[in-house]
């Protein structure tokens, strides 16, 4: 197991010392997009290729201008990521919305079809809240690179126990990712604790989203096939 150990130890330390690289969340909202295509018609704003049609174009884009590491800030990328981001996220607040909508009102349709929607909106949830989080904690992934000592947002394990972690350690987005999940699946915090009331209005906000989308839509779905 040693060896092992110091190679995740020699990967931590690359991304410490060359900066965060952007195609995992890339790849995050990607995936978002997709899951798209997978919801029921009744839960889609106009046709079903619309909306992820424009904002895959608008990914692509953001993908070509920007860097393959955050190491410099950049305002313009900034800017324009957080608003593809912010339309994603706003297309699947609509989908959940409708989801609710559409059984509190009786709507007709097949459960394995609200299932199916119902784990989708989950998943996206879990997706864009981890970039979410990985965004905006010390002002994003190129101020935590250049500003090593800003006031953080989260704190996690290994700020607590530095001796678990490289020197200089700082989050990557598989730990944001894990918060996520862990704050989708629990409906509260576990071992990373928001300090910031931004960093609490997120994870209440994606709490709720979440206990709406298992606790009513899933149920109720699992219902409609009994």
């Amino acid at each position: 197991m040693r060896p092992r150990r110091r190679v995740d130890v020699r990967q931590v330390a690359q991304r410490l010392e060359n900066g965060d690289p952007l195609w995992p969340p890339q790849l995050a909202v990607a995936l978002a997009i997709a899951l798209n295509f997978g919801l029921a018609k009744e839960v889609t704003v106009g046709p079903r290729w619309v909306l992820p049609g424009v904002e895959a174009v608008l990914l692509a884009w953001l993908v070509y201008i920007a860097p393959s590491r955050a190491t410099k800030h950049s305002k313009r990328n900034r800017r324009f990521s957080l608003v593809v981001i912010g339309l994603v996220s706003l297309t699947n607040v609509v989908t959940l919305g409708l989801l609710v909508h559409f059984l509190v009102n009786g709507g007709k349709v097949d459960g394995h079809q609200l299932i199916l929607s119902g784990t989708l909106a989950w998943i996206t949830n879990v997706l864009l809240f981890a970039v979410w989080y990985w965004e905006l904690d010390r002002g994003g992934p190129a101020a935590r690179f250049l500003e090593p000592d800003r006031l953080p947002d989260f704190q996690f394990p290994q700020m607590e126990n530095p001796h678990l972690a490289p020197e200089g350690w700082r989050p990557g987005f598989v730990d944001y990712l894990y918060t996520s999940m862990t704050n989708a699946t629990a409906f509260s915090p576990t071992d990373t604790m928001p300090l910031t009331p931004i960093a609490k209005t997120l994870m209440g906000l994606q709490s709720l989203a979440a206990l709406v989308t298992v606790g009513l839509v899933v149920a109720r779905a699992v219902n409609i096939l009994g």
